[in-house]
Parts: structure tokens; C-alpha cells; sequence
């Protein structure tokens, strides 16, 4: 269990819900705590399994041509620099005239990572500026049905990170006490904003954090939940900045700062195996929306308008920020026998998953594995103990000898 989790004392009347969930939590982290790397997207071979969109933004109607692959390495918008970074970028060269988009990229990875991974990002700088609105994101293959995680996203000046998750109905989150971010409004999944959560850590996005060195995100996709934490360069975890890349230890984290529980949202009903993804857009459905817009960006030129004022004409120094300098992407499996499944590589050379036993992936899983009693046996005896005062209390309140 992360040393920086709380744990109340008895005497402050905590409810019997507030124990159960993060006694299930917390025996699950400290139980399935080790987790083997299955792929590393890094160095000369970075783009190498990725599949690059080459098709207009028609998810989030942004005013871009994703580019394919050869035009994006013949115009520099993906390509690996000097020190083995990989550079996702907007095209910041072309004078774009009004009516036509600008260049700038998508990338899905060819694999994808079933429940019982851990993904983790290194990154040195995260586009921003006027009408530019970055991701790093996930998506089951029939997507909206199979669920997103967005764990990097953020548009114009935003000086903080956003993550969430969007499902189809039956998936809330009314936001975790176990979290450093701070939950939206919204409490149902399924509707346009998704649940999100905050960064409130420092240097989480746009020129702040590429002043810090840049940062991690990792992100635990488990039965038990999604959880992601985020660190600027200096508080990187030893696990994580350890030469020996082959493992990491999620207890080593401490508190995650977005945490979506599976008691309020079923993991294994709303999420199959995901794809990951890179991509930067412009304005569309959020960054070029009104006060979305207006609330960083009203004097980025004479309109007020997010096409006509950003995307249209030239694109330097305007999109000089937009691009992604990536070290690299790593994503693990946990191999312990659980309901998450035998971690394994499937022989079809576009899909690494850890799948169940059987060898088939599905969104069906036996919800009645041995973790999950485990993890009951251990968490009903601490709720029942630590909702005993509050049980007290209340029978003397109303009278009924105890």
C-alpha cells in the first residue's frame, strides 16, 4: 500500500462505504504490485508500430488533415531527433489560406493492452498555444461502446493537465477521496465532458512543464479500477528512473491523482482491450468553442475566432509549441493469476494482451475469482470495524441499549 495513503483512525466515525472501497483498494495495490514490460515504443524504431490516421479530424471536428505516414516524415511533422526522441508536431511552415486546414498527426498504436496493464509516458514537452488541444489517449476497438481513457488532454493556455474517462451509460464517478486531482462536475460517464479530474500538481501542462524537464504519466487499467498518477521531473519514482526497465512497483507510487473505482463503474463491463493513442487537433468541439476559446485566447487575433485567428495563415511563431518530444512509451502486464488474467503475447503480430487463460479476450470476465474474495475477506472485517463507532453512535442516539 503507498505510504501516503491515509488511514483514519477508528474514532473519527468513518462510514462503512469509505472503508470497504479503500480496503479493496488497498489490498488489491499491495497484492498486485509487479508488473513485466511487453513493449517499449522508444529510439529509431519509435513510429514503428504505430498506424498514422491520414484523414481529416472527424472525431472531434478539428481543423487539421491528420497526415499519413510518408507525408509526415517527408514534412518533419513525425520523426525521431538527435537524442532518440520521437517529435509529433503541428506544421508550423505552411501559410494556410482560408477555407483549408493545417497538417499535423494522429498515431494509434497496432497493439493493444488489455485489463491488467500499466502504461507509462516520458515526455520532455506537450504541445500548446491558441486553438491547439493535445492527447494522449486510449479506445476499446468498437469505440465509443468499449471506452476511453484520456490521460493527457488540455487546450489553448490551460496551465493544467485534464484526464478522464468516457463509457457508454451505467458508469459514474462522484469523485475519490484516494485522489491529489479534483473531480468535475459531472458524475455520469457517458456524457459529452466524460468524468474528469483536475491536476492540481504544478507543471503539469504547457510552458510550465517543459521549463521542469517534462514529466510521467502512468496509468494502472485494472479490474479494480483506472488509476493515474502524474510527477514532474524532479519527483519521478525510483522504480520508474531505474535503469532496469523490465518491472515497475505500483506500490512505490503513493496516491494516484485521477482514481475511477470499479464499485461506481464495472471495468470489465464498459472497457475491453485498448488502443493507444497520440494525437494534436485544432479548435474543434472544445479548444474553438466559445468561452472555451474566449477564456485564454479572445485577443489571439482580430476575430475572436479560433479558425480564422490561429489555423489560417502562417504558422510560425504561433504553433512553434505544438508538438510532443516523446522519450518513450512502455506498457507492462501483471502475470499474477487473478481476474485480470495470465498475461500473455498473442502470436498476431498487431495485438499484445493479457488475456485470460483461455486465450480469448472478452468483456464477460468471472466475477467471482479468487482475488475477489480475497480482496472481500480482507476489506469486510475492516469495514465492519471501522463503521462500529458510527453504528454505536447512532443506537445511542436513539435510545436502544448496546
Amino acid at each position: 500500500m503507498p505510504s501516503s495513503f491515509p488511514l483514519p483512525m477508528f474514532s473519527h466515525f468513518v462510514t462503512m462505504g469509505h472503508w470497504l472501497v479503500f480496503g479493496v483498494f488497498a489490498s488489491y495495490i499491495s497484492s498486485v504490485k509487479g508488473y513485466s514490460l511487453i513493449r517499449e515504443y522508444s529510439g529509431q524504431t519509435f513510429f514503428d508500430r504505430w498506424d498514422f490516421y491520414g484523414d481529416y479530424d472527424n472525431l472531434t471536428a478539428g481543423n487539421v488533415l491528420w497526415a499519413n505516414e510518408s507525408y509526415a516524415a517527408s514534412q518533419k511533422l513525425a520523426y525521431i531527433d538527435s537524442r532518440g526522441n520521437a517529435i509529433i508536431k503541428v506544421d508550423n511552415t505552411t501559410n494556410v489560406p482560408l477555407g483549408q486546414n493545417r497538417s499535423t498527426v494522429r498515431i494509434t498504436s497496432q497493439d493493444t493492452y488489455d485489463i491488467g496493464s500499466v502504461w507509462i509516458i516520458d515526455l520532455s514537452h506537450i504541445p500548446f498555444g491558441c486553438s491547439v488541444w493535445p492527447a494522449f489517449w486510449t479506445f476499446g476497438p468498437n469505440w465509443p461502446q468499449d471506452g476511453e481513457i484520456d490521460i493527457i488532454e488540455a487546450i489553448n493556455m490551460m496551465t493544467y493537465n485534464q484526464m478522464s474517462i468516457h463509457t457508454t451509460p451505467g458508469c459514474t464517478d462522484n469523485g475519490s477521496e484516494y485522489q491529489l486531482g479534483i473531480s468535475g462536475p459531472t458524475t455520469d460517464c457517458s456524457q459529452p465532458p466524460g468524468c474528469t479530474v483536475m491536476e492540481t500538481s504544478p507543471n503539469s501542462y504547457a510552458g510550465d512543464f517543459a521549463a521542469a524537464g517534462g514529466g510521467v504519466w502512468a496509468t494502472q487499467f485494472d479490474v479494480s479500477g483506472i488509476f493515474i498518477w502524474f510527477w514532474s521531473r524532479p519527483n519521478i519514482p525510483a522504480s520508474i528512473n531505474q535503469a532496469n526497465t523490465s518491472s515497475v512497483d505500483v506500490t512505490q507510487w503513493g496516491t494516484p491523482h485521477a482514481s475511477y473505482f470499479s464499485n461506481t463503474c464495472n471495468i470489465t463491463q464498459f472497457y475491453t482491450a485498448q488502443n493507444l493513442v497520440l494525437d494534436i487537433t485544432l479548435c474543434g468541439v472544445w479548444a474553438g468553442v466559445g468561452s472555451n476559446y474566449a477564456s485564454t485566447c479572445a485577443n489571439a487575433g482580430p476575430t475572436g475566432q479560433c479558425y480564422e485567428d490561429c489555423v489560417v495563415g502562417p504558422g510560425s511563431p504561433r504553433y512553434d509549441d505544438a508538438y510532443f518530444n516523446i522519450s518513450y512509451v512502455r506498457a507492462y502486464t501483471s502475470a499474477l493469476p487473478s481476474a485480470t488474467g495470465t498475461a500473455t503475447i498473442s502470436t498476431d503480430p498487431t495485438r499484445v494482451t493479457a488475456t485470460r487463460q483461455s486465450g480469448k479476450s472478452t468483456r464477460n470476465y468471472d466475477h467471482n475469482g479468487w482475488s475477489a474474495v480475497v480482496m472481500f475477506l480482507i476489506a469486510a472485517p475492516i469495514a465492519v470495524i471501522g463503521s462500529w463507532p458510527l453504528m454505536f453512535k447512532k443506537l445511542h442516539y436513539r435510545g436502544m441499549p448496546v
